[in-house]
């Protein structure tokens, strides 16, 4: 008689059961024992009632990353710029921590050049989560002479290295948390998750560490530090699918909204104080919404109806080009913008 097994795989193929189709006694001290079923191979094998989904993988990597890149470093710092990307971030460090507190400051480096509606969500969340905010401004930078200003309306994007390093180097920070994922761009797609910079701040991606099986080796020399990625592996997708899960708050501008815009270099740009008509460029009103928080004078908006967070992955389902491709005019310099930056030491 021929015996016939089935594999039978969970939703995430993690947890296998054998079944078998044979009814025939197994010899051993269990067999034939009234009320007691045939000991067989499906015995030792319990099946998983809740399947972890690919939102707890992808949560349960992240918070470990934290939790390790914590443990072995002296002053770590939580880069936040009040985006969606950090405040997952900052969400995912409340967690690692509870029912304690963020044990690292939170810095952000402000242009002078944001959204009104993202500064008064900054202060607001990381007060929410009990943090403490370090804020580093660019216009210190300017008047201190670290950088050239680039006049009244020009974009400070790429003067946020310079102010960022010594903020990094004031405090005497040996790591700091990014949001960066690597299915923004190109130069993020070959870091590694711990991503590791000179005394001079700068990356060298022919310079990295190895991170076989998930293995994390964070030592750095004085002077020098690392930038650490948790969220790596995520993608816009799966950013919003954890925001609607989570129900963590974010800035207004995210979310379809009426506003007045400017269309120049195939963007939408909000018109403000540093974003006015030039030529025969008109303002529009219309109904939009930000894929990505940056500097005000590039980042554009995209025309959008998407009001919730379901609305915004029906409309990502479809979506060919990354948030930074679409609406980032700073990555739009050249095709290894970011690369250049990166190698300078942003973030």
């Amino acid at each position: 008689m021929t015996k016939m097994v089935i594999f039978q795989r969970g939703p995430m193929d993690s947890a296998a059961t054998l079944r078998s189709t044979s009814s025939r006694p197994i010899a051993g001290p269990s067999a034939g024992r009234p009320g007691q079923p045939d000991a067989s191979v499906t015995a030792l094998v319990r099946p998983v009632g809740h399947p972890l989904g690919h939102l707890d993988l992808l949560e349960s990597l992240a918070v470990f990353i934290i939790r390790e890149v914590a443990a072995e470093s002296e002053r770590p710092v939580l880069l936040f710029s009040g985006g969606k990307d950090s405040a997952v971030l900052l969400h995912l460090a409340a967690k690692a921590f509870k029912p304690g507190g963020i044990p690292f400051p939170v810095l952000h480096v402000d242009t002078g050049h944001n959204f009104p509606e993202v500064l008064a969500y900054r202060d607001a969340q990381v007060d929410a989560e009990g943090a403490r905010l370090l804020v580093a401004k660019v216009q210190d930078s300017i008047d201190q002479g670290r950088v050239a200003d680039p006049g009244p309306i020009a974009s400070r994007n790429r003067l946020q290295t310079t102010t960022l390093l010594d903020a990094i180097n004031a405090n005497s920070f040996d790591a700091a948390f990014g949001g960066a994922r690597r299915d923004e761009d190109k130069a993020r797609a070959k870091e590694r998750v711990l991503s590791f910079r000179d005394s001079f701040g700068q990356w060298d991606p022919k310079r990295q560490r190895p991170e076989l099986w998930q293995l994390y080796q964070g030592s750095v020399r004085p002077g020098e530090h690392l930038r650490a990625f948790p969220l790596s592996d995520w993608t816009e997708l799966d950013i919003w699918q954890y925001i609607r899960r989570e129900q963590i708050v974010l800035p207004a501008i995210y979310y379809a909204h009426s506003r007045r815009v400017i269309q120049r270099d195939g963007m939408l740009l909000a018109e403000s104080q540093w974003v006015t008509p030039q030529g025969i460029e008109v303002v529009e009103e219309a109904t939009v919404r930000y894929r990505t928080v940056g500097d005000a004078t590039l980042t554009g908006a995209v025309r959008s109806e998407a009001a919730t967070a379901d609305d915004i992955i029906r409309e990502l389902a479809t979506s060919r080009i990354s948030e930074r491709g679409a609406t980032r005019g700073d990555d739009r310099f050249s095709e290894t913008a970011m690369e250049d930056r990166k190698r300078e030491g942003y973030f």
